[in-house]
C-alpha cells in the first residue's frame, strides 16, 4: 500500500519536474493517472525549494534578490514546465480563431510575440508581488502559492474534458477523471500549506486564485470544449499570481 502510494507519488514527480526519482518507480498509464493527486503535493515540495533557497539566500542579500533567485531555482527544478503551458495556450488563444487551428497553434514549438508577452508578464509579475511582500511572509506564501496553484490545475482535471488526441500531448496519460476522494486528498497538501498563512490573507488570495481559475475554465470549455496539458500551465501559472496578489490585497475600512 505504501509503496504503491509512493510510486505514484515519484510518477508525479518524475512528470512534472526534473527532480531524480529512486530507479524501482515504473512506467505505466494506470500508475500516472493515479499520480495526479500528488500534483499539489508535488507544488508543496517545488515551493519548499523556493521556500529554503529564499531564507538561504537572504543571509547575504537583500529580499529582492532573495526572490529572484528563488524563483530560478523553482524554474530550474520544474524544468519552466508550467511557464511552456502559460506560453503556448496565450498563443493559442491569441492568435487562433476556431479550436483546431488554436490546437494547432499550442502544439507548435516556436514561441509567438503572445506568448513571450505572457511569460515575460507572469515572471514580472511574480517578482514584484512576492518582492512587495513581508519578507518574513515570502517562505510560506511559496509554499501555499505553488500548492494551491498546482491544485486549481487539477481541478481542471477533475471537471473537464481532455480535448486533445495525440499521443504525444503533454496531459495525455493524466486525461482521466478524479474521484471526489482523490480531490480532498490532493486538498489535504494544500491546506497544510495555507494553515501557515494568517487566515484573513488567505481568504482574499484563494478568493483571487479560485477566480482566476473559473475564468481560464470559462475560456477553454468556450474555445477548446475542455483542456489540454497547456492549459493546465496556463491555469497552474495564473492562479499562483493571483494568489500572490490576494494576499498583497487590503482594504482600508
Amino acid at each position: 500500500m505504501l509503496r504503491r502510494e509512493l510510486e505514484y507519488f515519484f510518477g508525479a514527480l518524475r512528470f512534472f519536474t526534473r527532480l531524480p526519482v529512486p530507479g524501482w518507480v515504473g512506467h505505466s498509464t494506470e500508475a500516472l493517472n493515479r499520480s495526479a493527486r500528488y500534483f499539489p503535493a508535488v507544488g508543496l515540495l517545488i515551493g519548499g525549494i523556493g521556500a529554503l533557497v529564499y531564507l538561504g539566500a537572504a543571509l547575504f542579500w537583500p529580499p529582492m534578490v532573495a526572490v529572484l533567485l528563488s524563483m530560478a531555482a523553482t524554474i530550474y527544478a520544474t524544468g519552466a514546465f508550467h511557464e511552456d503551458g502559460l506560453s503556448d495556450t496565450v498563443d493559442g488563444l491569441g492568435g487562433g480563431w476556431e479550436k483546431l487551428r488554436i490546437l494547432e497553434i499550442m502544439k507548435d514549438s516556436r514561441v509567438g510575440s503572445y506568448g513571450v508577452v505572457a511569460m515575460v508578464l507572469a515572471l514580472i509579475g511574480k517578482f514584484t508581488l512576492l518582492s512587495a511582500l513581508n519578507p518574513a511572509l515570502v517562505p510560506f506564501a511559496l509554499l501555499a502559492g505553488h500548492a494551491l496553484s498546482r491544485f486549481c490545475a487539477t481541478v481542471l482535471l477533475a471537471s473537464m474534458d481532455y480535448v486533445r488526441e495525440d499521443l504525444l500531448s503533454k496531459a495525455k496519460p493524466l486525461a482521466t477523471r478524479l474521484s471526489g476522494g482523490e480531490m480532498l486528498f490532493a486538498l489535504l497538501f494544500v491546506l497544510v500549506a495555507l494553515a501557515l498563512l494568517p487566515i484573513e490573507k488567505v481568504l482574499a488570495a484563494c478568493g483571487l486564485a479560485a477566480l482566476a481559475t473559473y475564468w481560464l475554465a470559462a475560456k477553454f470549455k468556450r474555445w477548446l470544449g475542455g483542456y489540454t496539458g497547456d492549459c493546465l500551465g496556463a491555469t497552474q501559472q495564473a492562479s499562483e499570481i493571483a494568489f500572490y496578489l490576494g494576499l498583497l490585497a487590503s482594504w482600508t475600512p
